[in-house]
């Protein structure tokens, strides 16, 4: 009731408010200087907090909302999904001196053979207007004395569920960097004792990537398909800033010929 009533007189005394300003207005040719100064003096303070006030709701209201889930899903996909990394917000926003092994949130995961560490991994908010994604992540990668770096992305169980030979599994990718390197995927599928993997390296050309995994050139034996995940292997990472604004992984059943 407390919340209505205030909500009640906000609006009361907003529209008075207004009011007052419109008629201070209708009066400011005619006031005198002194009475002008004043009313000038009045009308800064409200301009300072009004514009504090516009200036964070714009910001806010640009972003992407936290936890939003809206995706481009594919033609013919019967599942999307995006990694929580790219959905909410991470328990610690970031790391420095990244050791190998080094969980960012869970399902994700930052794997290297560095003797010293010369890596931060940071969790950041998408701004830009074409951003689905709430979150992007950066890594800043200074000397490099390994022989590789690589994220894991565990799939969900359900990137499982009624998976075929027929199925096609693609990743979509926004990807900026400070100057160019490769970067490979590599699916793996964990189907009883074995591991099929299938490697595919991204097309960097376009900051928006996409690469498709295909079931059928594998052994993968259906009825025992029990994990998938997704490794994001960086060649020559050495000195370079390299940002995934989004990161979306999608199945569909190939076309019946």
């Amino acid at each position: 009731m407390a919340t209505k009533i205030d909500s009640f007189l906000d609006r009361i005394l907003h529209g008075r408010s207004l009011k007052r300003w419109e008629r201070w207005a209708g009066m400011a040719e005619t006031l005198s200087l002194d009475r002008l100064r004043d009313m000038r003096v009045r009308a800064r303070e409200s301009r300072r907090l009004l514009d504090k006030v516009i200036h964070i709701a714009e910001h806010r209201l640009a972003l992407p909302v936290i936890g939003s889930n809206a995706l481009r899903r594919p033609m013919g996909a019967d599942w999307v999904w995006r990694p929580p990394l790219w959905t909410g917000e991470a328990p610690v926003p970031g790391f420095s001196s990244v050791p190998s092994k080094q969980t960012i949130i869970e399902g994700t995961t930052v794997f290297h053979d560095c003797r010293r560490s010369e890596l931060t991994v940071r969790q950041i908010r998408n701004t830009r207007e074409e951003d689905l994604a709430p979150f992007g992540l950066r890594m800043d990668v200074f000397r490099f004395d390994g022989s590789f770096l690589s994220m894991v992305v565990d799939l969900p169980p359900e990137a499982v569920q009624g998976l075929k030979l027929r199925h096609l599994i693609r990743l979509d990718a926004i990807v900026e960097m400070e100057k160019p390197l490769e970067i490979f995927a590599r699916l793996n599928i964990k189907h009883g004792p074995n591991v099929e993997q299938i490697v595919r390296e991204l097309p960097l050309a376009a900051e928006e990537v996409m690469v498709e995994f295909d079931l059928a050139y594998t052994k993968m034996n259906e009825k025992r398909v029990e994990k998938l995940w997704i490794d994001l292997i960086f060649e020559g990472p050495e000195m370079n800033q390299i940002i995934l604004r989004d990161v979306t992984i999608s199945r569909r059943p190939r076309a019946d010929v």
